[in-house]
């Protein structure tokens, strides 16, 4: 018996007579055994590759078979435009075999919700917030909400498993199984990675698993790497390059993205805008018309790197490069979807440090290597909002059913730590225990019942900007910090698109804007990218050879190449040291972001001023003694306390477990750090 002869025969009806697909692909056929057996799967395949199927055709033929009923699947995404593009695929499919799909997320209508709630689907799309909300709102009836539930697809799992957004969604799911009638099955949809057999066991962690598809890289792909200087160059190679083409742009900022659409429109290129900071309509129409059209760019940040589809394209160019290969293969894996086509990357470099990194990725890709998904250490973080969260959505618990509920969602963790962090909630006030009896405390009531907890509900911030309006049209979000202007007139950049700023209602957070002829600036406010040491060492590896595996460089990518190799001392040493002049130098590590934040810190007091992945700069050339002085000394409580900004709830720990988190996610531990020299 084939795989396809163990599918539900409605389902194989409708996949060869109404999809009318003569066959599924390798990964689709080779899903079918281990889902339908009721085994977890982490499904793996490039972007385009079918993963999306591979999950859904199977569950739906055992939805079929076992008579599920009511909401029975939870098909969960790290992003709302993905859930959107998704909708009427399955709904097409499960509509099919008389099946029910819907969407939920912050997004949808209170009255569409209600709707949703009145009469459940048989699969409901939404995002890890939202299944909290669902859990802790007194609207839910739990029971019966999640009782039928039977299996949960995560989408693009490889994204969300490597920030506490993990920790936070695999929690939620152990909470989704406390109220299901029937023990539920896991699959995880994603990319490579180097780690499935450890990821997928530690996103089910108990139960039969199987891996599906392949995490080898593929290097089958023409790539060319060019140096273009600027990012108003880069604008007009593309205006100039591949007329009568359909061209994705992505940038690794939104500030960048809106200059580049601009300079494009002013070209005359028929150009459109997306990324996170745009509202939900000039988002839609930006993906809807590119969808449609032949000719015309569409400028995206990551957005549009999770799997939304936006039609056949004709070529993918990247703006300087991408900080991880896994981006580099999702972006460039939007191309070569046609029969006979290639997929296709160009990187439009605009500085030195766009053309190193996009190199050293194009080194580590061409050798076959690709990152890890690995969830953050030490998620004491995400354990106290989660006790918070439990506490809310029962209103109170027993300290020994709360200790119980979450040893579920946090199993690795040591018993007597999570006691710990419970003690510490009640000290704070953030919970109340009234003789073993806990429930939500006054200090949580005032930091976040406000917005009925809202903030809590996410592991990430979202950053307090101002909705811009034209007229009754929400056109997206400005950071603060990019109406500071000098004079009276306030100048911006949105979707691609430049507006005068009317006036500002600082209390409800609407900046009111009028489109105007051209100018404008963009800005939005976010953590600095980090390096890997794999790549920094890439880096050092095209330095000292001058060539880059499998790709392609321009004369001009050449040329610039040769200038930073010229500029750049490298050598297999640990480290190398460029006199910059003034008793100033710059020792170069090629030792990633982790590495070289964690000695800048401890070398402060002798005389480092700044670093970046690649080096750390020194003000003075008395410092080798220092070094060795501060070597292991214990980094400065403010210093500490910096590093903690960027971990939400942080400060909900007491300082041994924040010291924790800062070392074992912001600092490299002791036995990698790079070796102090004489």
């Amino acid at each position: 018996m084939s795989a396809f002869d163990l599918l539900h025969a409605a389902v194989q009806y409708h996949v060869v007579n109404s999809l009318g697909w003569s066959t599924l692909r390798p990964t689709q056929l080779e899903a079918i055994a281990p889902i339908q057996g009721g085994e977890h799967c982490l499904l793996l395949a490039p972007t385009a590759g079918g993963k999306t199927e591979a999950a859904i055709i199977p569950i739906l033929s055992r939805m079929l078979a076992e008579e599920w009923s009511g909401l029975s699947v939870l098909y969960i995404c790290p992003i709302k435009a993905l859930l959107n593009n998704l909708e009427p695929r399955l709904t097409r499919y499960a509509g099919l075999l008389g099946r029910s799909v819907e969407v939920w997320h912050g997004d949808i209508s209170d009255t569409r919700k209600r709707r949703i709630r009145s009469s459940p689907p048989d699969v409901l799309l939404t995002t890890p917030e939202s299944v909290e909300g669902m859990l802790v709102s007194t609207r839910t009836e739990r029971e019966s909400w999640f009782g039928g539930v039977r299996a949960i697809i995560v989408d693009e799992l490889h994204a969300v498993a490597s920030d506490d957004r993990g920790w936070h969604l695999r929690s939620v799911m152990a909470r989704v199984d406390s109220y299901c009638r029937h023990p539920t099955q896991r699959l995880g949809l994603s990319a490579t990675v180097s780690n499935p057999d450890e990821l997928l066991a530690w996103f089910a962690p108990s139960g039969q698993r199987r891996v599906v598809g392949s995490s080898s890289v593929s290097a089958d792909a023409d790539v060319t790497i060019d140096a273009v200087g600027t990012v108003e160059n880069a604008a007009l190679v593309i205006s100039r390059l591949h007329r009568g083409e359909k061209r994705l742009v992505f940038c690794d900022s939104r500030a960048n993205a809106e200059r580049i659409g601009a300079e494009l429109l002013r070209a005359g290129i028929r150009t459109f805008v997306s990324h996170a900071s745009l509202s939900v309509s000039e988002r839609k129409q930006a993906e809807a018309a590119f969808t449609e059209e032949r000719d015309c760019v569409i400028v995206a940040t990551s957005t549009l790197e999770l799997g939304i589809d936006v039609g056949d394209l004709d070529r993918v160019i990247q703006i300087d490069s991408p900080s991880t290969v896994s981006s580099f293969l999702q972006r460039m894996g939007r191309s070569g979807r046609r029969s006979g086509a290639r997929r296709n990357c160009l990187f439009l470099t605009t500085n030195d440090t766009g053309l190193m990194t996009a190199a050293g990725i194009c080194e580590l890709w061409a050798s076959g290597w690709v990152e890890k998904a690995e969830p953050p250490a030490e998620p004491w973080n995400v354990l106290a909002q989660q006790l918070l969260l439990m506490t809310l959505e029962h209103g109170q618990l027993a300290r020994s059913e709360l200790l119980s509920a979450i040893g579920k969602c946090f199993p690795e963790l040591i018993t007597e730590r999570v006691t710990s962090v419970i003690d510490h909630l009640v000290s704070t006030g953030h919970l109340s225990d009234a003789g073993g009896v806990l429930s939500i405390g006054l200090t949580a009531e005032q930091e976040y019942g406000r917005a009925h907890y809202r903030d809590l509900m996410a592991t990430f911030t979202g950053g307090n900007l101002l909705a811009a309006r034209h007229g009754a049209n929400e056109v997206g979000y400005l950071d603060p910090s990019v109406l500071q202007g000098d004079g009276d007139k306030v100048t911006v950049l949105l979707a691609g698109r430049s507006w005068d700023v009317r006036d500002i209602d600082w209390k409800k957070r609407i900046v009111w804007i009028e489109p105007t002829k051209e100018g404008g600036a963009a800005r939005w406010t976010g953590s600095g990218r980090e390096m890997s040491h794999e790549l920094a060492q890439a880096i050092r590896r095209v330095l000292i050879a001058g060539t880059v595996k499998g790709v392609h460089l321009s004369k001009r990518g050449s040329e610039g190449l040769d200038d930073i190799r010229d500029q750049t001392p490298s050598s297999e040493a640990a480290e190398v040291v460029e006199a910059l002049g003034g008793g100033r130098f710059r020792l170069w590590t090629f030792a990633g972001t982790l590495r070289n934040r964690t000695q800048f810190l401890r070398e402060s007091q002798a005389g480092a001023t700044k670093f970046d992945g690649l080096s750390i700069f020194y003000k003075t050339a008395e410092w080798s003694s220092a070094r060795a002085t501060n070597a292991d000394a214990d980094l400065p409580q403010s210093m500490q306390e910096v590093l903690l900004k960027a971990i939400k709830f942080s400060n909900l720990l007491d300082d041994a477990l924040a010291e924790r988190i800062v070392r074992s996610r912001r600092l490299a531990p002791a036995s990698t750090e790079v070796p102090v020299h004489d």
